[in-house]
């Protein structure tokens, strides 16, 4: 098993051309299986490409280099470090799982004189009903964020629409 780091720069380059994986797996189609991960740190892309099958295919990517993909010539090199699969038990797993994801807000810039029972009231009588709040903060910071689980789903999108309005003194978001 192979990494190969594809890299490409240019000045505003993400608005100049978009590069999708499907453009990318066009590329190492001869190549053997292979698995794409991107991350763009402007101005620069990179995508890594891990070979999963035979060192054929990973000289076959070595040869890739100079090809031009979009405006700008791809540049493929062995990579240094090996990629690193995530970690599937940090993901919702079960659909109740999911459903409660679609529930939860995350809410932050909350003035720290605002209390738990009055954060929950805004949101109530906005939103809808709130099935449980989680309202962090310490004496380090100067606001508090909180984690707000609605009973409906709708109820979340609906907060969303409440960024920027002043509860306190200052704009939650």
């Amino acid at each position: 098993m192979s990494t190969y780091t594809w890299t490409s720069s240019g000045a505003n380059f993400s608005s100049i051309v978009q590069v999708t994986e499907e453009n990318l797996a066009t590329l190492f189609i001869n190549c053997g299986h292979v698995q794409i991960y991107g991350t763009v740190v402007k101005p620069l892309t990179f995508y890594r490409v891990k070979n999963i099958d035979v060192p054929e295919g990973a000289r076959a990517a070595l040869n890739l280099s100079g090809n031009v993909l979009g405006y700008y010539p791809v540049n493929v090199l062995p990579s240094k470090t090996a990629i690193a699969p995530v970690n599937e038990t940090f993901l919702p797993r079960p659909d109740d799982e999911h459903e409660m994801c679609a529930r939860t807000i995350y809410c932050t810039n909350i003035d720290k004189k605002v209390a738990q029972a009055d954060l929950k009231l805004f949101f109530e009588s906005i939103c809808g009903e709130v099935f449980r709040l989680r309202f962090l903060g310490d004496y380090h910071h100067s606001t508090r964020i909180a984690f707000v689980e609605f009973v409906m789903a709708e109820s979340a999108t609906a907060a969303l629409n409440s960024s920027g309005v002043v509860l306190g003194s200052l704009p939650i978001r």
